[in-house]
């Protein structure tokens, strides 16, 4: 029979998300059993009032609870994700390069937070982009170029947890140069042990000299270190406590596909502890499932939970997890919420600068819409843009909604603007042969890139390096100025 305190320690290690608006009865019995919190994701969210009562259920049940959120802005926000972010990302601010800028907008997420009742943030993005096709990160990172990274994760660190909000910086030990989505597969880093070391490890260890309470692992095989992914393999993680990190080591989710598709959610959470992790992200449970079998007489929540309990309490019954690597998961991530609970906020409540303005100041190029169709008062749009991945996950199209404070948003075979990103449609050749044909048909076409500033196009185009509620507004500012 399992012990209560071992039940405890397993759960203490457990950090699911759930489907629904409410918590189910599943959850709130693990969260009395000590089950380490939970992670919100969009469905979990319907208003500030019904997600601030979800937190404080949760606290009930369990006051230890590490209540996290992905809200790294610009791209990728769950908080606003029905609005759009107010904040410009980090590509936005890394252009930029003020980090006292960036650690206000650190603050900002913080606030968010803590409004909110959520105590963990999964940001910043500490990932040098050093490939520029990367199909995952991409804007989300403050650049290319290490030192620049590193200096904005350590003040975007700093700005979250002065509103007593725990950051999590992600994806060690950097997922910058993949070309592969590990939501999707199984990313591997060719690179030299050398070279990862130099260009890819500076953010993390400015993240932890920051002060940083968490760092989340990435899926991803260094190919220099063996098969594993980092996430559970132990001599990757141990180049993270080696820069002096001793807060919580997080997993990426266990439900992406590098993961469940090669050696399954159970196995992987009994070799992430066993390579050093402390907290065991399951994921989200509301992702298309493609080919995984759905749970018979269980909701998928509560079937991605139990297969990770389970896979742990038999690992430690067997002796295969050593009770004190386990009971070392425990004991972090219970310390982290000590730490919050013991500090007082020292971030200030003031609204910080004008973030559309920021975004606009972070824009490449002069292209502007033609006087005749600011004159017209209509603008006709052509999107040629895929759907984001699953990161980012579903969003509005902010842009038309931006544009249609100005003009009558039409749209037609021959458009006045289109919208590409960069990154994709280089990958995309037709995107790039539609882009061209269009060009042709309207020589005063102009061209609104949401990604990094790309190549080959020919066409005027203004670059706003994210997509977010601030940059659309800040590509209208910049667009129709006289």
């Amino acid at each position: 029979m399992t012990s209560e305190n071992l039940l405890r320690e397993v759960n203490g290690v457990i950090w699911p998300g759930f489907l629904g608006a409410t918590l189910p009865d599943w959850l709130r019995t693990a969260l009395r059993e000590g089950l380490a919190g939970v992670v919100y994701f969009r469905q979990n969210i319907e208003s500030a009032a019904q997600l601030t009562g979800l937190s404080q259920q949760i606290r009930e049940l369990n006051p230890a609870a590490i209540i996290g959120v992905d809200e790294e802005g610009g791209n990728v926000t769950r908080l606003q994700s029905k609005t759009g972010s107010e904040l410009p990302g980090a590509a936005v601010l890394g252009r930029i390069d003020d980090p006292e800028l960036t650690a206000a907008a650190g603050a900002w997420i913080g606030r968010l937070c803590r409004e909110y009742g959520i105590n963990l943030t999964i940001a910043p993005v500490a990932d040098v982009n050093t490939n520029p096709m990367n199909p995952v990160i991409g804007v989300r990172s403050f650049g290319s170029e290490t030192d620049l990274v590193a200096r904005h994760t350590a003040a975007m660190v700093r700005g979250i947890q002065s509103a007593g909000v725990a950051a999590c910086a992600k994806h060690f030990p950097g997922h910058g140069d993949t070309h592969t989505d590990s939501h999707l597969g199984l990313p591997v880093l060719d690179l030299d042990l050398a070279r990862l070391v130099s260009e890819h490890l500076p953010p993390f260890q400015a993240a932890a000299e920051a002060g940083a309470m968490a760092v989340m692992t990435a899926h991803i095989v260094l190919s220099d270190l063996g098969d594993a992914p980092a996430t559970i393999n132990p001599e990757a993680l141990a180049m993270l406590r080696d820069t002096g990190f001793d807060g919580v080591l997080a997993t990426d989710a266990l439900d992406m596909a590098a993961i469940r598709a090669t050696i399954g959610s159970g196995r992987g959470a009994v070799r992430a502890i066993l390579a050093g992790a402390d907290l065991l992200c399951v994921g989200n449970p509301d992702n298309p499932r493609d080919g995984v079998a759905q749970p018979t007489g269980r909701t998928v929540d509560e079937a991605d939970y139990l297969e990770i309990r389970d896979a742990l309490l038999a690992a430690v019954e067997s002796g295969e997890i050593p009770r004190e690597r386990l009971a070392e998961a425990y004991r972090r991530n219970q310390g982290l919420t000590a730490r919050l609970q013991a500090r007082q906020p020292t971030a200030s409540d003031a609204a910080g600068p004008d973030w559309v303005a920021v975004a606009a100041r972070a824009c490449q190029g002069s292209a502007r819409l033609p006087d005749s169709v600011l004159d017209a008062g209509r603008l006709s749009i052509k999107d040629l843009r895929r759907n984001p991945n699953m990161a980012v996950g579903r969003s509005l199209d902010y842009f038309s909604i931006a544009f249609a404070e100005k003009f009558d948003v039409q749209q037609n075979a021959t458009p006045d603007l289109v919208i590409i990103d960069a990154q994709i449609s280089q990958a995309d050749p037709e995107q790039r042969r539609e882009l061209a044909r269009l060009a042709a048909a309207n020589p005063e076409l102009i061209c609104l890139n949401t990604g990094l500033a790309g190549t080959d196009l020919t066409v005027p185009t203004l670059t706003t390096f994210g997509s977010s509620r601030v940059s659309a507004q800040a590509a209208v500012r910049r667009l129709t100025a006289r």
